[in-house]
């Protein structure tokens, strides 16, 4: 087998897919990209068993083709230092014995057979198939991810839950101290239908949906889901088991309203933050007409900070605390330029919206408080 190849082009699309690729792997053959020549088409695929991230690129000059498996370590480092330019790949059929060769040089090392790398599982007869813009989907998993537990008793926290309905689409994720829900109407299916897709996929995703504007086609079934782009196809094994009910959680009832300066806030609390207990990051909250006073404390080693914060609060006056560098992630999220942060009583928890949603979303976060002792 022989081909050239774009050595920038070949680099950026192993970079999109070596994510996939475990630090240690059960199987030694996942430890490598296989190879798969076809006409003027090059398929590398990348795995760690639970999920499956494969790419298409044209090559060029070609001859004779085959599959093959590549150490990723010893392909990808020479790549990331050398400029671009063009790359002769030249497989021996027999040994699979493969040079390399470039403008200055040439590397030369053994590669696998392909035969032995894991297969990839189909989807099953009863599959659900959605199609959305990449910037939809990029914003969803981009909002919600950092919602998501770490919880090995209840490992369906652990993951984005996709809500499919006839005339929308909701990203929701809790950890049982923070939620979020994203809802966008440009989304339609045919029928109800719900998947969690895992941390890992989801990150893996954020990567690739950032280099397309095209659309993205997501299939699944009750294990397995398939989303494909124009130059990527990701297959992973969803997490199984019934999500919670979040709309059960989220307080219809909140007659304190506080609107205020979505950056302004974002910037008190981020200079706030830094004198809290680095344990919890408790921030305190003392709202009353127009005016929030922004504290906190780390006794410990004897540092305080307070902020005063021009605002906009129809209430009662309150004091109530919150994690910190958690409200400071849901702020980085809103893109709105006011926010509205509505309130109950100190021990009930928060409902964050922006003042303006963006065009045919609906976006709500929750968080609930922390104990004041005073």
């Amino acid at each position: 087998m022989k081909f050239d190849v774009s050595s920038s082009a070949l680099l950026a699309r192993l970079q999109a897919i070596s994510k996939v690729i475990a630090s240690k792997n059960t199987l030694p053959i996942l430890d490598n990209f296989l190879f798969q020549l076809e006409d003027n088409k090059l398929t590398v695929t990348a795995s760690d068993v639970e999920t499956r991230l494969v790419t298409t690129l044209d090559v060029m000059n070609v001859k004779g083709a085959g599959l093959f498996a590549v150490s990723a370590k010893i392909l990808l480092e020479p790549l990331k230092k050398l400029p671009e330019q063009p790359l002769t790949f030249d497989i021996n059929d027999d040994n699979l014995e493969i040079f390399i060769y470039f403008e200055n040089g040439k590397y030369n090392f053994i590669g696998q057979k392909g035969d032995t790398y894991p297969l990839q599982k189909p989807l099953s007869d009863s599959t659900t198939t959605i199609t959305m813009e990449s910037d939809i989907l990029l914003g969803g998993i981009n909002r919600s991810l950092f919602a998501t537990a770490e919880d090995e008793l209840r490992p369906v926290m652990n993951g984005i839950f996709f809500d499919i309905s006839v005339d929308n689409l909701t990203f929701a994720a809790s950890d049982g101290h923070k939620l979020v829900r994203l809802r966008n109407y440009s989304v339609h299916s045919e029928a109800n239908a719900s998947f969690i897709l895992p941390k890992k996929p989801a990150n893996v995703l954020k990567g690739i949906l950032s280099r397309t504007s095209d659309n993205v086609k997501i299939q699944f079934d009750e294990n397995t889901a398939h989303v494909t782009t124009s130059n990527y196809q990701m297959v992973c094994r969803l997490i199984e088991g019934r999500y919670p009910n979040y709309n059960v959680v989220i307080p219809q009832e909140n007659p304190n309203k506080l609107t205020i300066d979505r950056a302004s806030f974002l910037y008190a609390l981020e200079r706030v933050t830094v004198f809290s207990n680095p344990g919890s990051s408790l921030v305190k909250l003392q709202l009353s007409n127009d005016l929030m006073m922004m504290t906190a404390q780390d006794i410990d080693y004897s540092t305080s900070a307070e902020e005063k914060i021009d605002c906009r609060y129809n209430g009662m006056e309150m004091s109530i605390g919150f994690k910190g560098t958690v409200l400071i992630e849901m702020l980085t999220n809103i893109n709105s330029s006011d926010i509205i942060l509505s309130l109950s009583d100190p021990s009930r928890a928060g409902v964050i919206i922006p003042a303006e949603n963006e065009e045919n979303e609906e976006l709500l976060m929750l968080l609930m408080p922390m104990v004041l002792n005073e």
